[in-house]
């Protein structure tokens, strides 16, 4: 397969992934937007849901526009100032992801920790802190990706062998290696620790479901059954959603890294980099969609009125 061939492929590629991604995850948004609105004190879960959500149409938006040269030429402003923009705001999304990918893990652990537990008496308090928790992360993101506002620029028509190409219209001119390193560290930093959080958490709710199965087995009882329990099913969702972003996360790291280091372009492996980034985002909403049985008996509700 030739370079162009390939190329095309990926592109292709971008273009499904967004449109089945961004409608998932407006789908996903708008069926929990009536429980929160209609609800005195709405659900962590929903909130952090419809926050993903809205986060992961953004990011796969941009992704769109930065891939798409029709999208990104319809844009009637300064190439420079778009791509400073569309970098921009893909690199906070990316991070309020796993920042809400977090929190969500954390919430969930929480919520099916036992009242003997010291994370009981957060359960009542989520919905309350819920809201400065978004705006601790928003800032955080916000604040974090500041520099790709200074070394995302415009491709110009001339030969610059000191950018390294990231688009059609977009590329990346060298940082101060000081500044480069520190920016990676830190960066590198709070998504370890992240990732880090996620993976405790995740196991504590592995042990309690454990200890809730035993339990269960013991008692021979139907009615303590954990699979008919929405906790478990929920907490499988979230150890799910949380194992594949781990994953996601790490080949990601591998292959930005890689780039950085060799500060080359490869127009099919920045897309293919770029499928990688974002397949979280497309694959997220489908899993919360399907095993939310919210969601079904609605669309059940709905087709059966409709015929």
């Amino acid at each position: 397969m030739s370079s162009i061939s390939a190329y095309i492929a990926v592109y292709k590629c971008i273009l499904y992934q967004a449109g089945i991604g961004i409608s998932a995850n407006t789908f996903l948004f708008l069926s929990h937007i009536p429980s929160i609105l209609l609800n005195h004190r709405p659900k962590p879960t929903d909130l952090t849901t419809c926050h993903l959500a809205l986060v992961h149409i953004t990011l796969l938006t941009t992704m769109l526009f930065l891939h798409s040269p029709d999208l990104f030429e319809s844009l009637n402003v300064w190439n420079d100032f778009k791509c400073k923009a569309l970098f921009y705001i893909n690199r906070v999304m990316k991070g309020l992801s796993i920042f809400t990918t977090c929190l969500m893990n954390i919430i969930q652990a929480i919520t099916i920790s036992p009242s003997s537990s010291w994370l009981a008496q957060f359960k009542y308090k989520c919905t309350h802190f819920i809201f400065y928790l978004f705006f601790f992360i928003w800032l955080v993101c916000l604040s974090f990706s500041t520099t790709t506002l200074f070394h995302t620029v415009a491709s110009s028509n001339e030969t610059q062998t000191n950018l390294m190409a990231i688009t059609k219209y977009c590329s990346f001119s060298p940082i101060m290696p000081g500044i480069m390193g520190l920016m990676f560290t830190l960066t590198t930093s709070r998504d370890v620790f992240l990732v880090g959080v996620m993976l405790l958490s995740s196991a504590y709710m592995v042990i309690l479901l454990l200890r809730h199965q035993r339990r269960s087995q013991h008692l021979h009882s139907t009615s303590l059954s954990p699979r008919s329990s929405p906790e478990k099913r929920a907490t499988q969702t979230i150890l799910l959603l949380v194992s594949f972003f781990v994953v996601m996360y790490w080949v990601d790291f591998i292959i930005s890294s890689t780039s950085l280091i060799k500060w080359t372009y490869d127009s099919v492996i920045v897309g293919v980099q770029s499928i990688v980034v974002h397949v979280y985002a497309t694959v997220s909403p489908l899993v919360l969609i399907s095993s939310d049985k919210r969601i079904f008996i609605v669309l059940h509700n709905i087709s059966w009125k409709m015929f």
